[in-house]
């Protein structure tokens, strides 16, 4: 009879070391997954791309770098090598939408307060590559003040966001596909608009008001032209990805988009699923631990 107690003890340390050794075995198994996922990622990588990892709270997630957006490419090799965003929150997540980071000012914020406005100091010229890259599930792309105060969107010099997005049916895209033409448009008329300021103000001191409606039919036109000649439009791939996969079709054309996600996708769902207060920043802080440029080409 004394004798089961120890026998029970003996059993139930027994199981717990199974326990541990299968545990072991498991991360084991995964480590040498994501080395072996790593190493055929380097293998495929093109003259000018690179792989960054960021390394959660919640898990690793590695990044692709794309080769023609070069400025922020570099940037962002610069700010992971520097330790920069080592301790930076995930300050804005929306669900269904994307997960936004790099807010220097985010680090050690106590509860409640208002992020989003940090940053290094200095900006980076857009390289927007549209229909080239766009805002699909796992995007990498890169934060902004508004076209409002920011006209040339101009990218803030460390904020970022991965997209997580939602499934869109091919009717949404080629609204969105208008809608952008039609902004796309707008911009060259504005910009041509600006070289003929001085015209401009000419006719309207002249009070020539046929003049300036001339004028304005010539500018109209000529950016009509323009914008053909780089029409908006989704392939058949970049189609079939919103439809199955997902994203946030609506930025496109707008941020530059400048990597995607290679692994760690679970990691990106699990911060997109946390509970966020009324500024969308999780209750609970989720943070970059480190960074780390896995390679380079």
């Amino acid at each position: 009879m004394k004798r089961k107690p120890l026998a029970i003890l003996l059993t139930a340390l027994a199981a717990a070391i199974l326990t541990a050794g299968a545990l072991a075995i498991t991360r084991k198994k995964a480590r040498k997954r994501n080395m072996n996922t790593t190493t055929e990622q380097t293998a495929q990588l093109k003259p000018g791309e690179a792989l960054v990892e960021i390394n959660t709270t919640e898990g690793p997630v590695t990044v692709l770098l794309f080769a023609d957006t070069p400025a922020h490419r570099d940037n962002f090799i610069k700010l992971a090598e520097e330790g920069y965003y080592d301790g930076v929150l995930f300050h804005r997540v929306i669900n269904q939408f994307m997960i936004q980071t790099g807010d220097p000012d985010s680090k050690d914020a106590p509860a409640g307060k208002h992020l989003g406005s940090g940053g290094p100091g200095y900006t980076l010229p857009a390289e927007i590559h549209f229909p080239a890259h766009i805002h699909s599930r796992g995007a990498l792309a890169a934060a902004r003040q508004g076209d409002q105060v920011n006209p040339e969107r101009r990218s803030s010099g460390s904020q970022f966001y991965i997209v997580t997005g939602k499934t869109f049916a091919d009717s949404a895209l080629i609204q969105m596909e208008r809608q952008i033409q039609m902004l796309r448009t707008r911009e060259i008329f504005d910009s041509l608009a600006r070289e003929n300021r001085d015209k401009i103000m000419e006719l309207r001191r002249n009070r020539d008001q046929d003049g300036l409606s001339s004028l304005q039919d010539a500018l109209i036109a000529e950016a009509g032209r323009q914008a053909a000649l780089t029409p908006a439009g989704y392939n058949a791939e970049q189609r079939q990805t919103y439809a199955t996969q997902g994203g946030s079709p609506h930025l496109d054309g707008q941020y530059t988009v400048f990597g995607q996600v290679v692994s760690g996708m679970d990691v990106v769902d699990k911060i997109e699923k946390t509970e966020t207060d009324r500024n969308d920043r999780p209750v609970a802080d989720i943070k970059i631990l480190s960074t780390r440029v896995i390679a380079r080409k």
